[in-house]
């Protein structure tokens, strides 16, 4: 390969690895929103009933929900304590990093 295709290549790499970052940043955010929500839900403050607002609620619901079940199924409940978002944000951590390292090469 000449020297301009594995500059070309390499900026591609970083473009993807960037691109996959933020992916990952956006999904870690989901999951701590999800997650403050429910707080707000369990200690009773429930905001007005609103569209935007229940369309927020319910996305995070579809999107977070699938992966925190993986780890609920394996990790049992301490009392009123759920860690699976905990556990499961230390695993999203851990396989971001390794993606995106694997991808810049």
């Amino acid at each position: 390969m000449s020297a301009g295709a594995l500059v070309a290549l390499a900026t591609v790499r970083s473009d993807i690895a960037r691109y996959v970052d933020a992916l990952f940043t956006v999904y870690l955010i989901c999951i701590f929103a999800y997650v403050v929500i429910s707080i707000m839900y369990s200690v009773g403050i429930r905001p007005p009933y609103s569209r935007w607002w229940n369309a927020i609620v319910e996305f995070l619901r579809q999107v977070v929900e699938p992966y925190l079940r993986i780890f609920r199924r394996v990790l049992p409940m301490f009392g009123p304590l759920d860690l699976s978002p905990m556990v499961a944000t230390f695993v999203l951590i851990i396989v971001w990093r390794l993606v995106v390292s694997l991808i810049q090469g």
